[in-house]
């Protein structure tokens, strides 16, 4: 644990339960609301592929995921973490064009 800290720049136990939370929270959050999303935009499991809908279900997956973990981590008092987790995560997807370094 003491490794995982000094890589993130974390100094206490407490911050480092509170991330492992909100990390849990939100990956459970982000697949538990883009069923919602899909059925808005008329996509169901009946109306396609199997496949394709697990694609399309992954893919709104990640972008709700990305906001998800900022709002939460902000709730959390650990914004300045996932800010940097975030930009971090955009950048090694290749969306790093977005911010400024």
């Amino acid at each position: 644990m003491e490794k995982l800290k000094a890589r993130w720049g974390i100094k206490t136990n407490f911050q480092l339960v509170v991330i492992f939370i909100v990390f849990a929270v939100t990956g459970s959050m982000s697949v538990y609301v883009s069923a919602p999303v899909l059925k808005f935009l008329g996509i169901s499991k009946d109306s396609m592929n199997h496949f394709l809908y697990y694609i399309l279900k992954i893919i709104i997956v990640l972008p709700v995921y990305q906001v998800m973990l900022v709002g939460f981590g902000f709730i959390a008092g650990q914004f300045t973490f996932f800010w940097n987790f975030e930009k971090k995560m955009l950048r090694a997807m290749g969306l790093g064009f977005l911010f400024k370094t």
